[in-house]
């Protein structure tokens, strides 16, 4: 997999090197990339999830898929700000589609809760707690308050009521 020029946070590059296993035996399908996906990668993506090939996605950062080939993405959206305080957004290779974090902190939370990116984007509910090494890597490194999954993907979606309507529209 090619990477983007941008550069994966130290922090992201920790949590991923937590066991996707330990992902797995929770209920949450997701695999973390160790590199973002490439800019051509992703515009060739997006293009082809939107059916459009004017859409442009140069303010989407790849980061992790689920087990159906679903995105977890950075929404590039807040101008001068860190890339971990960027919201997290979620497509899902049949169409789910949401934002569902607010930032890193709170996608950690998201993940201590034992709610993935596919989860928050098609149930948006409450699971049972992911594995404690999810649970002591939010407490060690998350700057937000510790939230229910459901509490953080409503969070999210009342900042940015028009992201999916937005993506939608693109849809041809």
């Amino acid at each position: 997999m090619e990477s983007n020029n941008q550069v994966m946070p130290p922090l992201m590059q920790q949590l991923h090197k937590i066991p996707s296993d330990d992902l797995d035996e929770d209920g949450i399908d997701f695999e973390p990339y160790q590199s973002f996906l490439s800019v051509e990668a992703t515009q060739n993506w997006f293009q082809a999830w939107t059916g459009n090939q004017n859409a442009d996605a140069s303010s989407f950062l790849i980061f992790g898929q689920d087990g159906t080939g679903g995105y977890a993405v950075f929404w590039l959206i807040r101008d001068g700000k860190d890339l971990l305080e960027q919201p997290i957004v979620f497509f899902g290779s049949e169409g789910e589609l949401g934002v569902i974090a607010q930032n890193f902190s709170d996608y950690l939370w998201l993940l201590a809760g034992g709610c993935g990116p596919y989860e928050a984007a098609a149930y948006s509910r409450d699971e049972e707690a992911a594995g404690t090494e999810f649970l002591n890597f939010a407490t060690q490194h998350a700057t937000t308050p510790q939230k229910e999954p459901s509490e953080i993907i409503a969070r999210a979606d009342a900042e940015f009521p028009d992201f999916e309507e937005n993506i939608r529209a693109m849809c041809r």
